[in-house]
């Protein structure tokens, strides 16, 4: 025997333990003779077993696998919070008013821009310095826009969803 091990006699008594506590037996109800019990057969040629949820067992549409994966990683996920910015969108009146603002700095159509022009080339002619100056635009355009936030001269970024 390993020196410092106790037997099963020698065993300390253990505490904490409760003694058994005694259960309420219910009544039995009166057997009737004249019904027996004969419980299903489920196997071959016998009764057909009980319908079963098999949802989980499902072939789901693809579409249906994708939002629930997603839902999950999202759940599961750390954003950080220079990304999660762009997983809320503007309500319908601050959306409103931003379209308001973007509608008065719209790229210059073909004809206003020709008319520009053939104002500075009249100035030329007569002798006088034409003024040049680039009209203040929403500029667009993935590469482009990247490049202007690279560059630091971007100052409001909008993102369609």
């Amino acid at each position: 025997r390993p020196t410092g091990s106790l037997s099963s006699r020698e065993m300390a008594p253990k505490r904490g333990v409760r003694a058994p506590v005694a259960t309420k037996k219910k009544p039995e109800k009166p057997v009737n003779p004249l019904y027996e019990k004969r419980p299903k057969q489920f196997g071959i040629g016998g009764a057909l077993p009980p319908k079963k949820d098999l949802t989980r067992f499902v072939k789901w549409p693809r579409v249906v696998q994708i939002q629930r994966k997603r839902r999950i990683l999202k759940q599961r996920l750390k954003v950080p919070p220079a990304i999660n910015q762009f997983t809320k969108a503007l309500d319908k009146n601050l959306a409103s008013n931003l379209f308001k603002l973007l509608l008065k700095y719209r790229p210059e159509d073909k004809a206003a821009k020709k008319e520009r022009l053939l104002k500075a080339a009249q100035a030329e002619a007569e002798g006088k310095k034409p003024e040049v100056k680039k009209p203040v635009v929403v500029k667009y355009g993935l590469n482009h826009i990247t490049y202007l936030i690279e560059q630091g001269k971007a100052q409001l970024v909008v993102i369609a969803h």
